[in-house]
């Protein structure tokens, strides 16, 4: 006799109405048992790396590292806290936005997830969507949080020198949050208290959105063409906003994952010591993947050309200078400087690459299922080629690691789509990609 199959959004009913969603159970079938959630973390770090020339004498302060004969990473002292992770984890030179040179340089971290036009953008317009924003709009329906905007400085900023990394799907800027307390809040609140509230508003707003469409369907058949196109972009979102209020009504009655959360520091803030603020945030990222919470995070360390505070934060670890006036060091002691605040940087990531691992999923650990993107819109001084690139993550997704890729001149947008194909995301371009790229990180993937 066949087994009867069950639908993966069946719930259970209990007492007093209350819901709770089924675990994946075999007889959901193979596709759910099987399948294993795909993540993305894309993390910036504004003015790039130091790339100290071979006569200063240095080069084991260099951000890319060497490769011995036997073809292993050899780790400089700037990126030696990931060594730990040399098997999960590769280097990418030689990497650039086409657009990049043709654009003001202090514009790079609005187009390091987009390689957008920016010099030339189409009227109406000055971005395009971001590569977190494309892997959360085919993963959205699996999640609470379609995604995770996290920036040092909360908003969007402004004009080559914003403070998110995340555009939407017209190429707005997404504005980002900065305070672990927030996140937490947004993320983990489910008090009987703050659903009602949350419910309530839900109704309030869905309500609104109906009937602003109704009328600006009736006003829209007035208008001219011109206009009647301004109209459907504005209907468009509407839309989208009722789409996203529905997705949380459907998510209000669905239970959380337990998790032991006593690691958190929510009180950790910009202002005070920078290794608590960016653990604490990248510890409430590895606690929303595990709960599935959302699949598609990006997290701005700092902003481009001197702007917020984390431009301070060498000054607070006891280097001599702020971040962005240490990116334009050309003698040595001030390179080594900037290459000791990568080195912090490194201690910051592999924090969360050991928190990731300290998670497991039916198969393998966070990490196994996740892609992070790490890099820069700059290498050096504003300069938007050979952007220093690190991608970690994805052993389960087929991707092969410990190697330090360099293929001359190669744009960045290839490799996004090399990302978007290894998260099961079957789009052959992205931007102004012309292909992926293969060779050994991705080579499993053909």
């Amino acid at each position: 006799m066949t087994a009867p199959r069950i639908d993966r959004r069946a719930v259970l009913k209990g007492l007093a109405g209350a819901t709770l969603a089924l675990p994946a159970l075999e007889a959901m079938g193979e596709a759910v048992t099987a399948s294993q959630p795909r993540r993305f973390c894309a993390v910036y770090t504004a003015n790039g790396m130091a790339l100290p020339k071979p006569e200063l004498g240095i080069d084991e302060w260099h951000w890319f590292p060497r490769v011995s004969h036997e073809g292993k990473l050899q780790f400089g002292e700037s990126t030696k806290p990931l060594e730990p992770f040399c098997d999960q984890l590769s280097f990418f030179g030689g990497l650039e936005h086409a657009n990049g040179p043709k654009a003001d340089s202090h514009i790079c971290s609005d187009m390091w997830l987009t390689g957008a036009p920016l010099q030339d953008p189409k009227p109406g317009r000055f971005n395009s969507v971001s590569l977190d924003q494309v892997v959360a709009e085919h993963t959205k329906q699996h999640c609470r949080h379609p995604s995770l905007v996290l920036s040092i400085d909360s908003g969007v900023g402004f004009l080559s020198r914003t403070s998110t990394l995340s555009y939407d799907l017209e190429g707005r800027p997404i504005p980002a949050e900065n305070s672990p307390r927030r996140v937490f809040d947004r993320l983990f609140r489910g008090d009987a208290s703050a659903k009602v509230a949350t419910r309530d508003a839900l109704g309030r707003q869905l309500s609104l959105v109906d009937a602003v469409l109704e009328s600006a369907n009736a006003f829209s058949r007035r208008l001219g063409h011109t206009d009647r196109e301004t109209m459907q972009q504005y209907l468009a979102s509407l839309d989208e906003l009722e789409a996203r209020l529905v997705a949380s009504e459907r998510w209000m009655e669905t239970p959380i994952k337990d998790q032991d959360r006593s690691f958190l520091d929510l009180d950790a803030s910009p202002e005070g010591e920078p290794a608590s603020y960016y653990r604490s945030m990248f510890d409430l990222v590895a606690l929303a993947f595990d709960a599935d919470l959302t699949r598609s995070v990006s997290f701005m360390l700092s902003r481009e050309d001197g702007m917020g505070i984390s431009d301070t934060f060498p000054l607070k670890l006891g280097l001599p200078q702020t971040h962005h006036n240490l990116s334009h060091a050309g003698d040595r002691e001030g390179l080594l400087a900037f290459a000791k605040y990568d080195r912090f940087l490194s201690e910051q990531l592999a924090h969360f690459f050991t928190r990731l691992t300290s998670f497991h999923d039916r198969e393998g650990t966070l990490l196994d299922n996740t892609l992070v993107l790490y890099g820069s819109g700059c290498s050096t001084t504003h300069w938007p080629k050979d952007l220093p690139t690190l991608v970690a993550g994805g052993l389960g997704m087929g991707l092969s690691h410990g190697h330090s890729v360099r293929d001359g001149e190669q744009r960045m947008t290839n490799l996004y789509v090399s990302l978007l194909q290894a998260l099961g995301i079957e789009q052959e371009a992205f931007a102004d990609s012309t292909g992926s790229l293969r060779g050994p990180v991705f080579g499993k993937l053909a």
